[in-house]
């Protein structure tokens, strides 16, 4: 294929022929030569069967960093390559500075870095590398089809990680958890507390920890300690269907409740609990479970990444039969949904009875600031519109309460907070019925 160059060549040549008394057969000189001189270049050029490619760089990133793919090109031909190269990534993987010309003489390689700024988390591949190869006058080129250059292109997805805001408040909740330790090393055995190791009487300790049967064998005075609960069970249960498609703010519902499992996960995680998550609307999306602590919150983060809200209404009986799949051991159980009054009073309220009666369960919900400040009326010339979009929002509120205690008289705890607090108020429940041996 020719280039620009070679029809600026054409656009100076032809028009002088023009000049002459027999412009004719000149012009067809001209052209014949510059025909010539393209072909030419177009079989001086590297083949483009001579260049190989290979990718490395970052495989995660978190949403609102950024990531940096490098990708070598080398030339394995006899020939000196001049490169005009397309990396083309999705719209969303935020990819910047996607051409480039490289020259390489045999032999030689070189690296080009490309960086990345993800606009939405989930996996974002790489779409397809374009090699087109020049001739020395950059006359004419080498280009493969399409599925040519797909196959030479090397797979690569970055995993794009869910936003975690939430994250500043760790410290916070993690020095509350120390402060419960403490408490419960101090105080002794009470609830929310377990059987931890004996030791010998030091002065200052609570005569009421002596232990007189192992003091006896032991022919000295043995004291029990105490430690908070540990290998707890906490069960994620994220709602992906059409109610998690609304926007709080500027993003989807389920992006908060993804902030609020993070923080809930990681937080338990570090008190020792094991945490489970699962993601369904009328199919199972995610599912974690099993493995250590410290090779399961990676999985379970990992697993939130791909999440997406789906238009379809929740199963929540699917819910039901793979939380009651399990074994007996009782649980918290954190359910991520909306407190819209069709799904809860159709689909959840069926179940909770069997939930309840083998776990404890949460109910948490982001409230959206919108639908308050729609109930109020503006303080001067309120419109017929106006009235009519109070009293819609004043309605799905009164909806709202109604919802919220039917589930708290099956004995279900709701929490019902704005974006801002809602992550940090999820971790304080968690807290407080850890505190009193009730998870």
């Amino acid at each position: 294929m020719v280039t620009r160059r070679f029809a600026l060549l054409l656009a100076l040549g032809v028009p002088l022929p023009a000049l002459l008394p027999s412009p004719w057969l000149l012009t067809a000189i001209v052209l014949a030569i510059a025909s010539g001189a393209a072909l030419l270049d177009a079989l001086v050029a590297a083949p483009l069967t001579a260049v190989t490619l290979r990718r490395e760089g970052d495989e995660t990133v978190w949403l609102g960093g950024t990531a940096t793919t490098a990708l070598t090109v080398a030339n394995t031909s006899r020939r000196p390559l001049w490169l005009r190269l397309r990396d083309r990534w999705v719209p969303s993987a935020g990819a910047d500075g996607t051409e480039h010309r490289i020259n390489l003489l045999a032999g030689q390689e070189q690296r080009i870095t490309t960086t990345l700024t993800p606009t939405r988390h989930g996996d974002r591949p790489a779409v397809r590398v374009t090699l087109r190869s020049y001739g020395p006058l950059g006359l004419a080129y080498r280009q493969r089809p399409q599925k040519w250059n797909e196959a030479v292109t090397p797979a690569w997805t970055l995993r794009v990680l869910p936003r975690f805001p939430s994250r500043r408040l760790l410290p916070e909740k993690l020095a509350k958890l120390r402060v419960f330790d403490g408490a419960v090393v101090t105080r002794g055995r009470g609830q929310g507390t377990e059987f931890d190791v004996l030791r010998e009487y030091v002065i200052g300790d609570d005569v009421r920890s002596i232990d007189w049967r192992a003091s006896a064998r032991t022919h000295d005075v043995m004291v029990r300690t105490w430690r908070p609960e540990r290998d707890r069970r906490v069960v994620c249960v994220l709602d992906t269907g059409r109610t998690s498609a609304a926007r709080i703010g500027d993003e989807p519902r389920l992006d908060a409740a993804i902030d609020a499992a993070l923080l809930l996960a990681v937080l338990a995680a570090k008190a020792d609990d094991r945490v489970d998550l699962v993601a369904l609307d009328r199919v199972v999306r995610a599912k974690v479970e099993g493995g250590g602590h410290r090779t399961k919150l990676p999985r379970l983060i990992s697993s939130l990444a791909s999440l997406e809200p789906a238009l379809v209404e929740t199963d929540f009986g699917l819910a039901a039969g793979e939380l009651l799949r399990r074994d007996h051991k009782r649980a918290l159980v954190v359910i991520f949904s909306a407190l819209d009054a069709a799904p809860i009073i159709e689909g959840l309220l069926p179940i909770l009875r069997r939930l309840t009666t083998r776990h404890r369960v949460v109910l948490a919900s982001v409230r959206d600031p919108e639908t308050a400040r729609l109930a109020h009326l503006p303080e001067s010339g309120a419109t017929a519109e106006d009235v009519h979009l109070a009293a819609a929002a004043q309605l799905a509120l009164a909806e709202r309460e109604r919802v919220k205690a039917l589930l708290e008289q099956q004995n279900v705890i709701v929490v019902d907070e704005p974006r801002e607090t809602f992550a940090s108020k999820v971790s304080d429940v968690y807290l407080v019925l850890k505190a009193a041996g009730r998870l």
